[in-house]
Parts: C-alpha cells; sequence; structure tokens
C-alpha cells in the first residue's frame, strides 16, 4: 500500500504548472480608443529623475486615444523598490480588480515582482482578463500568468522611450500592433549560428528573461514547456552564469519536449578573468540538445530595438542558417 502512496505523493508535490499544462490561452481585450490602462511600478524603484519620461509614455499612449492612470504608489521610495511590497501589491491589486483598465503597462522592470506575486488575488482578473505588459524582471508575471491561463505581452514598458527616438521605432510600432490586436509577424535575418529544421514549427511561445526563468524553478511559476516555444533573453551576465542558469532549465527538463528555443537579445555580457573560451551562441547550443531547433538573434530584449512578443500565442517558426530570412508569425 506504502508503495502506491509514494508515486501519488511526489505528483501531488509537483508544481502544478508541471502537471497541467495549459493548451488554449484566454486572449485579453484588445484596446480600442476610449479604454483606460494603467502605468505602474510593481519592482524597482522610480527616482524623481525618471518621472518625466513616464508622462511622456503616458502622453504616447493618450496619442493613441487611450484614458491613463498612473498607480498612486509608482514613485515611492521603498529603497531599492518602488515603494514598500504592500504599496506595490496595492497597486497592481487594485488594477487587477478594476473593470474599466483594460492594460497594466508596468514602468520598469529591475528587481521585485516576485516579491508580490503571491501577495495579489487573481479572482477578478481571471474573470475579466486584461493585458499585462512588460519585459525583465516581469517574466516573473508572465509566467504566472501563463498559469494561469491568460496570454500577456512581453514588450516595452514605460522607461524605454529613454531611448533614441529612432532607435524604438519598430519596438513602438509593435507594441502597439498587439496591444491593439494587429497582425504580428517579423522576418528577420538568419543566423550562421542557427539550428534549422525542416519540420514545421509551430506552438505557444512562452519565456522570458533567463535569470527570472530560473528564479521560478520549483514554484507554482514555473512553466511548462511541452510542445512549446522558448524565448530567452538576457543582460549583465557571466558567461558562466548563463550557463550554470541554462544547465538548471535543463535538469528541471525546460529542453526535453520542447518545440523550439528563440534567443533574444544577450546583452552587455561581462568579461571573466578566466575566458571561457566560446562564443555566446556555441555556449548555448551546447546546452540545448542537438534534436532542438534554434533560431538566435530575434530583436526583444534589453537592447532599443525590442519586439513585442505575445506569451500564450500559437506562432509559427520557419529557422534558417543560410541567407534566407527567418520567421516568426503569431497565429490567431
Amino acid at each position: 500500500m506504502l508503495r502506491k502512496l509514494i508515486p501519488l505523493f511526489l505528483v501531488l508535490m509537483m508544481p502544478s504548472s508541471l502537471i497541467n499544462a495549459q493548451e488554449k490561452l484566454k486572449t485579453p481585450t484588445y484596446l480600442q480608443k476610449g479604454d483606460s490602462i494603467i502605468i505602474l511600478a510593481p519592482a524597482g524603484i522610480l527616482k524623481p529623475s525618471r518621472k518625466a519620461v513616464v508622462l511622456e509614455a503616458k502622453k504616447l499612449a493618450e496619442s493613441w486615444g487611450l484614458k491613463v492612470v498612473l498607480g498612486k504608489n509608482m514613485f515611492n521610495n521603498g529603497n531599492h523598490f518602488a515603494g514598500s511590497d504592500s504599496e506595490r501589491a496595492d497597486d497592481f491589486q487594485k488594477a487587477l480588480d478594476n473593470p474599466n483598465i483594460k492594460a497594466i503597462w508596468v514602468a520598469r522592470g529591475g528587481y521585485g515582482s516576485v516579491r508580490i506575486l503571491d501577495k495579489l488575488d487573481y479572482t477578478q482578473f481571471l474573470k475579466h482578463p486584461k493585458w499585462i505588459i512588460g519585459y525583465s524582471d516581469i517574466t516573473a508575471f508572465h509566467n504566472h500568468i501563463h498559469n494561469l491561463g491568460v496570454e500577456s505581452i512581453h514588450g516595452m514598458m514605460a522607461t524605454s522611450l529613454e531611448e533614441k527616438p529612432e532607435e524604438i521605432i519598430e519596438t513602438i510600432s509593435s507594441f502597439k500592433n498587439a496591444l491593439f490586436g494587429e497582425n504580428l509577424s517579423y522576418t528577420i535575418f538568419s543566423s550562421i549560428y542557427n539550428r534549422k529544421s525542416s519540420k514545421k514549427i509551430e506552438g505557444q511561445i512562452i519565456g522570458g528573461n533567463l535569470a527570472i526563468l530560473t528564479s521560478m524553478l520549483g514554484s507554482k511559476s514555473q512553466l511548462n514547456t511541452d510542445g512549446k516555444i522558448l524565448f530567452i533573453e538576457e543582460i549583465g551576465e557571466y558567461k558562466y552564469s548563463i550557463d550554470r542558469m541554462l544547465q538548471s532549465l535543463i535538469r528541471a527538463g525546460y529542453f526535453k519536449n520542447v518545440k523550439a528555443v528563440i534567443i533574444g537579445d544577450m546583452s552587455l555580457i561581462k568579461k571573466n578573468s578566466t575566458k571561457w573560451g566560446k562564443s555566446i551562441e556555441q555556449l548555448i547550443l551546447d546546452v540545448i540538445p542537438e534534436s532542438i531547433p534554434v533560431l538566435f538573434d530575434f530583436p526583444a530584449g534589453h537592447e532599443a530595438d525590442n519586439r513585442a512578443l505575445i506569451f500564450g500565442r500559437n506562432v509559427k517558426l520557419s529557422i534558417c542558417s543560410d541567407s534566407k530570412q527567418s520567421k516568426v508569425i503569431f497565429k490567431e
């Protein structure tokens, strides 16, 4: 009898996301002119000098016909954070519960989302799903929301407008298209490192920042990558640290049944006193099983050109490694 109960116990102890993979996610209502959105800060502090760029983001959204509300506590000082955990959670909770707010646009990332993730009640959000938008540290929300069965937007944040205007044209355009339900389709130059496939690649796209993906392991926010396409980006890490995080993902089964991997920006890689000896592309290819197709150089992450992705949406992927261009096409 005990031998029969042990396997059941082990299953019950596994993160729920590893048991019930979401095959069909809810799509929040696309925005229309007259809709209201909120800009708030669930993570890093917004210093007074950055208030101007937040107001610029507000002005941008208003130029699209949207009404913009600012989080009550977003400019609070909580040392490293934009206010205390309870203040940041309060802003986010009110946004989740308000049916008139159609999108939650994060002002900046940094660190701190995980500290409020489990303080929130998602009951009303699931009754009235809305777009949650951001990248980097906001990966914590993307993962958690995915496991609740709702799509989200990995895209620019309010402070992205600090970049040079000419460098974020596609960033803004793709973000607006995702928000208003326009077609999303990307054609990019093929990297010589791409691991192409002759097979048709199609599946839900999920993922985000590598460090945050790794930090979600073993929790209810851990992703189930079976049959899906995994997107990864990172900034400011040593190569050995990137390898360590990828090793953690492979040990957790992230690359066992994944259909393909898309590599976004790998920005500002730190130089270690002991050389790794290989390019970042080869480091990644050494970890991901040879049977898994890999697309490099997708313009999303911590660079100015940060194209919007709808996480949880089915995409059709074609990967080339020669003069032909690779494509990522989002399906309705």
